[in-house]
């Protein structure tokens, strides 16, 4: 039995699962071009019943995700969420009252579902179902943050978990802490919306001229660049408090924003940064060692934007007496099509959960597809045949060069995985410059990350405890190692790896490459796309990507393909 799950929210998308194994998953911004989309995803749902030869017919069980009044009246009407993601990403003027539509924002999604809510957006659901040929469905609500709780539980392989939830807000509630065991999801705690870790991190990003629910992860970076404040001395470590398993922040979500406005006033950025880091550390880690003591459970797998913050994720590790850990790797809201669709599976079916083992779970291009796209480009670019590719791009990173590497199935999520990525030596240093600079063309205190071979991952992390597949976990890396892998970790000497086992022969030929080479299997990889811009998807978005960046080679498929000068 198939299970269609479709979110049409930020960053919006749609997953088909069966027997709780995600076949297929991918988001609407790689089709659309517009970075964490909102709407109804229709190219997403087309796309992954192309990629398994179905018919919208074939599908009778669809899950669909949140019914807040927020969600609803956004259903309601249409333009008033590309009115606000425009405004959001600041693509328009600032328009006068800009902050009176931010408290506006905040108010509206704090209301829960109200009478006719569900009714309403069944009808919109079926609409445009409907008008893509599906016909005999039954459409399935799941909550939120049960949808988020799902595609963590049921990723992470434990028989008997925590599955934690944390983000900005959704049906109402910022955060849940549920038990998964014996094929059951049970919620043992929630977190009110105005509670959130998430708003508050998000209403930071937004002070420090950055994009909410886009650029947090610049605010952690900048974070390394700080002094150090002591804890006591940190006038936001006392918004929040903890206290079993529940949250509670001492100011409204408008009341925050008026606050840190203050603070902002008189404070350096990067020390307001590096003072809401460690306010989420210190809170999060706290309630995840909460958890951990009143349930006697020590296997914890967690999803929700939050999640994205590998430095908490790195804290909570260390320091809460965890055992097994998994973080899901779409973690944002992005992944709840396929958390929706898992969680009615589960109930559908009953099996077991299964472990992702990997996150290749988009579209492919074959070899023929990809040759006719160069075709289109031949006055631009030059490229031939090669069966070694995967070796000889090695060889190319091990002299010290940068190439676009476009292979097999597309990533699920926001990291790029060795399928459309960026490559480059893991040091020195000037190759990161130039990629942050003049390729990437993002901020320069912005780390990229190591895609490194799992055998050569104790060599040079000091704090392995299990191989991280997906990069969500921050490690720290050895001291001694660290003159050979500066493009790859933060200045505090923390970077967020992923460790490649077998689940991707071509990218590990590379690596092994590399290894045979310089002597470490590590290569500098960052996503294949131009800040502020998706992922690439197709052939013909790689290369125009790669006329733009001027990015000198790449290969895709079996091609390697230089600009011609």
């Amino acid at each position: 039995m198939y299970v269609l799950g479709i979110w049409d929210g930020h960053d919006s998308g749609a997953a088909i699962v069966r027997d709780n194994r995600i076949l297929v998953a991918v988001n609407e911004e790689r089709f659309t071009k517009r970075k964490l989309d909102v709407g109804f995803p229709e190219n997403s749902v087309r796309e992954c019943l192309k990629f398994l030869n179905l018919k919208p017919t074939h599908i009778q069980k669809i899950a669909v995700t949140t019914t807040d009044f927020a969600k609803t009246l956004t259903r309601i009407v249409p333009g008033m969420k590309d009115k606000y993601y425009l405004f959001r990403r600041r693509k328009v003027p600032r328009p006068p009252l800009d902050e009176f539509r931010r408290h506006l924002k905040y108010t509206v999604t704090e209301i829960k579902e109200l009478p006719l809510c569900r009714e309403i957006s069944s009808l919109y659901f079926r609409r445009h179902l409907n008008r893509l040929g599906f016909r005999d469905y039954r459409l399935h609500w799941i909550d939120h943050h049960t949808a988020h709780a799902a595609a963590a539980a049921l990723c992470s392989g434990f028989e008997k978990t925590l599955a934690i939830t944390l983000d900005g807000v959704g049906d109402a509630l910022s955060g849940t802490i549920n038990i998964f065991e014996n094929g059951e999801l049970k919620r043992i705690s929630s977190i009110p919306a105005r509670d959130s870790f998430g708003i508050f991190y998000e209403q930071i990003t937004t002070l420090l001229g950055m994009r909410e629910l886009e650029d947090e992860g610049k605010v952690m970076a900048l974070a390394d660049f700080a002094y150090p404040i002591p804890d006591e001395e940190n006038p936001l470590m006392g918004f929040f408090e903890v206290n079993g398993l529940q949250v509670k922040c001492r100011y409204s979500t408008r009341g925050k924003y008026s606050r840190l406005k203050r603070i902002l006033w008189n404070t350096p950025r990067e020390e307001l940064a590096f003072m809401a880091q460690r306010t989420i550390e210190k809170h999060i880690t706290q309630l995840f060692r909460n958890a951990i003591e009143e349930t006697g459970i020590n296997n914890i797998c967690w999803s929700g934007g939050i999640a994205s913050n590998i430095k908490v994720n790195l804290k909570a590790r260390h320091e809460t007496g965890m055992k097994n850990w998994f973080v899901f790797p779409h973690m944002g809201d992005g992944g709840l099509a396929a958390g929706a669709a898992l969680y009615l599976s589960l109930q559908e079916t009953g099996k077991p959960a299964r472990r992702l083992e990997n996150a290749y779970l988009g579209n492919k291009f074959d070899n023929n597809e990809i040759e006719e796209s160069l075709r289109k480009y031949k006055r631009k670019v030059s490229f031939e045949y090669r069966e070694d590719i995967a070796k000889y791009s090695g060889e190319y990173l091990a002299d010290g060069n940068f190439m676009l590497w476009y292979q097999g199935r597309m990533e699920f999520g926001p990291r790029a995985l060795g399928n459309r990525s960026i490559l480059a030596p893991a040091s020195p240093v000037e190759i990161k410059d130039k990629l942050n600079l003049q390729i990437k063309k993002r901020s320069w205190f912005q780390p990229f990350c190591p895609s490194l071979l799992e055998e050569h991952a104790k060599r040079i992390f000091s704090d392995v405890d299990s191989y991280d597949r997906f990069m969500t976990m921050g490690y720290l890396s050895r001291p001694d190692i660290r003159d050979k892998v500066v493009s790859v970790i933060n200045v505090d000497g923390s970077a967020r790896p992923q460790m490649l086992g077998d689940e991707n022969p071509g990218f590990r030929k590379l690596l092994k490459t590399v290894a045979k080479n310089t002597g470490l299997g590590v290569v500098l990889n960052t996503s294949f796309n131009l800040h502020g811009y998706p992922i690439v998807c197709t052939p013909g978005d790689a290369l125009d990507m790669m006329l733009r960046s001027g990015a000198p080679v790449m290969a895709a498929g079996n091609f390697l393909i230089e600009l011609k000068r």
